[in-house]
């Protein structure tokens, strides 16, 4: 685990590992808001190779009501990102944002609870992939 995600690797394809991402991600009450293929953006924009790397924008809707009414500036912290990278192929790591860590620049006490239940919620899913 590091200090501002939380992190698994898998042994699958990556395609493989991206559906069973979005399902966890379902079971738990998230929604994925935005979908960034970094690999083919990076293609386009830049011309270069680049390994698979997704960046999924997890949206767990009755936490975000909550911290909006919290902190009206919060969508700029928002969504929580999950990513899911091949390392080598067939060998894919999976990490998403530690909210609480990512809160931490956000003063609002408020925003606490919020936090904490998004974090157990996000290691929960991927502590089950």
């Amino acid at each position: 685990m590091g200090k501002y995600y939380f992190s698994k690797i898998l042994n699958c394809a990556f395609d493989e590992a991206i559906e069973k991402v979005k399902y966890e991600l379902s079971q738990s009450g998230f929604g994925v808001l935005s979908e960034i293929d970094v690999q083919n953006t990076l293609k386009q924009k830049l011309d270069v190779d680049f390994r698979k790397y997704r960046i999924l924008g997890a949206c767990h809707p009755p936490s975000a009501y909550k911290a909006f009414l919290a902190e009206d500036k919060i969508g700029t912290m928002l969504p929580c990102n999950v990513v899911v990278q091949e390392l080598e192929f067939g060998k894919i790591e999976v990490a998403a944002i530690d909210p609480i860590a990512s809160m931490m620049a956000v003063e609002n006490e408020l925003l606490g609870d919020v936090a904490t239940s998004v974090a157990n919620n996000l290691k929960s899913v991927i502590e089950r992939l």
